[in-house]
């Protein structure tokens, strides 16, 4: 028999005040709604001292402390809501030898948060595990007693929780959180929680043994996830999004190490800021680590050892970034409404999907469209991205794209702070010298395969900026890398301004492009090799800046692509076009102006394979006719 909640200061006397039509009664339906039909309500405050369900048709309200005593258990079903207050003594708290179940779906998950401004206490429990503070241990909020020798104690179970504005702040050392697990055991299940918007912690492991996993931290003040006292636990898939400034850390770790697990962690920062902080002699064992955005990766604030922290199976390195794809995916949270925030970009497209154009969205780290799914990006549309060698966009082998700028609303990709990016990679199932289904210089990532016509999808009016992120002498990302990309695919007016490697760069395929505008690109404005044989058309490459390589470089095999309505004009001297290998091209309608060579045969390949207005390459022309493309058929990318 469900039981009313007859035991938290909600008497019969009281019902008729703060229970909109919780009945006195035992009968299983301990409410019904009003005779107008609006949704029912109940106060929840003081103690629970008998098994308890609360009803999802009631909306409550927690108005002080809510506490499970021990011995009881509270039941949560799908779909309740426990609307707040706000304040220190506001909060629900399962004391030690007490369990609380909450029963949330992805479809109705339950939710806990104020309804006006202000935080309160969030869900604090307490267990009888081990902790370095002790056996029966004082809180440091409440005067709450936690901590025993039962590692495997068992507080109940948490499914799909999303708490919102925790973390009431008491004084300068305590403070509570979105969920505090005092000494909690690993009888306990915590899976598929969401914690938004507070001003503390979201989860903070005060020692036990307790697992969590499906963890959604977003724009939390402190810490996203925080453990002391000895905690041993194993967290496991957890997204931590800062979009907003002034938090602390992604993790914060003190006191001894007992050497808890993380398993796939992926953080992400719009705003800067600190990742992983470990005090005292802290320490953690993490694999599949993936952070992006943070001015500081790693913080031993008191000297600890780096041995303590193992990263992907080495001891933590203080120069390493640990930037990388996502190892969690945002997508996995889609039953928290608005996770990741309108305007992220990170993870992995898995489903048809289409921007908006009145966003500005925010690309930090590596988006990812696989196959079988599309990215659409409206006319108009900006993207701003953060800055190194994992930030960029993939389409998968098998994924497309879909960029529909127009001349007056181009789309726009550029870092919102100084330095490059990775730019845009298309992985395509064309042909490539390289072979079928064989790994990119960057990324590992994987094509080319027999398809000369495949189809990657379209782009059309697209701006890149400051793309080109360098990895090695070797290795390089560019404004727009092209890996056995069909012809197929449509590439029709397309800018790309500074940067520190090529404007384009064709891996074999057959793709072909119109309408390609280039500036001061520290590498070659267009390279390919791989046996590119499409055909590039109108391109108008401007060097007003020195130390580049070359308005044109080829390598390795030629498969004779063409070239025709080439104009590139340099300010600054320097090398125009040069193949390397066997590299060739048919070429026509070529005009350049103000380089010091003009065509370069690195490896001494024959000139014959270089085809100039129907005649071999000359090494004593110069070419210097007059433009075949005008500077101001650009000018929708001059902005």
């Amino acid at each position: 028999m469900k039981k009313a909640i007859k035991h938290l200061s909600i008497f019969c006397s009281i019902a008729v005040l703060s229970m909109t039509a919780i009945s006195c009664s035992s009968d299983d339906d301990s409410s019904s709604s009003d005779d107008d039909g609006s949704t029912p309500s109940a106060e929840l405050n003081g103690m629970i001292t008998e098994d308890t369900t609360l009803d999802s048709s009631v909306t409550y309200n927690l108005t002080g402390i809510l506490s499970v005593e021990e011995g009881n258990k509270l039941t949560i079903p799908a779909g309740t809501t426990i609307n707040t207050g706000t304040g220190t003594d506001v909060y629900l708290v399962v004391q030690k030898g007490a369990q609380i179940d909450i029963q949330g779906t992805a479809s109705a998950p339950v939710k806990m948060g104020p309804t006006t401004a202000g935080e309160w206490g969030g869900v604090v429990i307490l267990g009888d595990a081990q902790t370095t503070a002790g056996t029966n241990a004082t809180a440091e909020v409440g005067g709450l007693i936690y901590g025993g020798n039962n590692s495997s104690d068992d507080s109940g179970s948490i499914e799909y929780l999303i708490i919102e504005q925790s973390g009431a702040q008491i004084n300068a050392d305590s403070q509570y959180n979105g969920l505090t697990l005092y000494a909690v055991g690993s009888g306990t299940n915590i899976s598929n929680i969401a914690i938004l918007n507070g001003t503390d912690d979201g989860i903070e492991f005060f020692g036990g043994s307790v697992n969590a996993s499906n963890v959604y931290v977003e724009n939390l003040e402190d810490d996203a996830i925080d453990w002391t006292e000895g905690w041993n636990g194993i967290l496991t898939n957890t997204y931590v999004l800062h979009s907003e400034g002034d938090f602390s850390t992604a993790i914060e770790a003190d006191g001894v190490n007992n050497d808890p697990q993380i398993v796939n962690f992926t953080a992400v920062s719009q705003t800067g800021g600190k990742a992983l902080q470990f005090k005292a002699q802290s320490g953690a064992t993490i694999t599949g680590l993936s952070l992006n955005g943070y001015d500081t990766t790693l913080d031993f604030s008191d000297g600890g050892p780096l041995a303590n922290v193992y990263i992907n199976g080495e001891i933590a390195d203080l120069a390493n970034a640990y930037t990388g794809p996502a190892t969690v995916n945002i997508e996995d949270f889609a039953w928290v409404a608005n996770a990741g925030s309108d305007n992220l970009l990170n993870g992995s497209i898995t489903s048809d999907r289409t921007l908006d154009a009145s966003v500005t969205y925010n690309l930090q780290g590596i988006l990812s469209i696989e196959n079988g799914a599309s990215l659409t990006i409206p006319a108009g549309t900006t993207i701003e991205t953060g800055t190194g060698t994992d930030v960029y966009i993939a389409v998968q082998k098998g994924g497309q794209i879909f960029i529909e700028g127009t001349e007056s609303n181009p789309v726009v990709m550029a870092p919102s702070s100084e330095g490059t990016w990775g730019g845009l990679l298309l992985l395509g199932n064309a042909v490539t010298a390289a072979g079928t289904n064989v790994t990119a210089e960057v990324g590992g990532l994987i094509y080319g395969g027999d398809d000369s016509t495949d189809n990657s999808g379209s782009i059309e009016y697209l701006i890149i900026k400051q793309s080109g992120a360098q990895i090695n002498a070797d290795s390089q990302y560019n404004g727009l890398t092209l890996y056995a990309v069909g012809s197929g695919t449509t590439i029709n007016n397309v800018a790309f301004i500074g940067g520190e490697d090529d404007g384009i760069e064709f891996f074999g395929g057959s793709v072909n492009a119109t309408n390609v505008y280039v500036k001061d690109l520290q590498d070659d404005a267009i390279d390919w090799t791989e046996g590119w044989n499409g055909t590039l058309t109108n391109t108008y490459v401007l060097h007003t800046e020195s130390n580049f390589s070359t308005a044109l470089e080829a390598d390795g095999d030629n498969n004779n692509p063409t070239i025709t309505n080439f104009t590139a004009v340099s300010q600054a001297g320097g090398k125009a076009l040069q193949f390397k290998a066997q590299s060739g091209a048919t070429i026509t309608g070529l005009s350049l102006t103000g380089y010091d060579t003009t065509i370069d045969m690195a490896d001494d390949g024959p000139l014959s394979n270089v085809q100039i207005e129907g005649e071999d390459a000359s090494l004593l022309m110069d070419y210097s006719l007059p433009a075949t493309v005008e500077a101001p058929a650009f000018s929708w990318a001059f902005n």
